[in-house]
């Protein structure tokens, strides 16, 4: 860490309300790199259980955090104000396959009628 950095300190909640990777990180990490830290740390036997980064969404503020930004980027800080200790929510989105469909059924789906008496 640089001299002078500042340190946040974090927790994550996750989808059954368990509190996951609380620490103090550096407001210079990425959230890419924040992410990896929870996926190396999940809890284990839980029913949702991320496979990778990309899985992982953290919310802060009611905004999505982008992976490229660093904490000082997301304003996950507050400046001087000593708030304690800041809780992000983690959003789990397993990738989904897509599912091979002949194009009648296609059609079929996508088809809108209407009626007016």
């Amino acid at each position: 860490m640089a001299e002078g950095e500042e340190n946040i300190e974090l927790k994550f909640r996750i989808y059954d309300g368990t509190d996951i990777g609380h620490n103090t990180y550096a407001s210079s990490m990425t959230v890419a790199t924040l992410k990896q830290k929870l996926v190396a740390v999940w809890p284990p036997g839980k029913t949702v259980i991320p496979k990778s980064v990309n899985d992982v969404k953290l919310i802060h503020a009611g905004k999505v955090l982008e992976n490229s930004k660093t904490l000082a980027d997301s304003s996950v800080t507050f400046g001087e104000v000593p708030v304690g200790v800041i809780t992000m929510h983690v959003v789990v989105h397993p990738p989904v396959a897509k599912k091979k469909t002949d194009k009648k059924q296609e059609l079929k789906q996508n088809s809108c009628s209407c009626v007016i008496l």
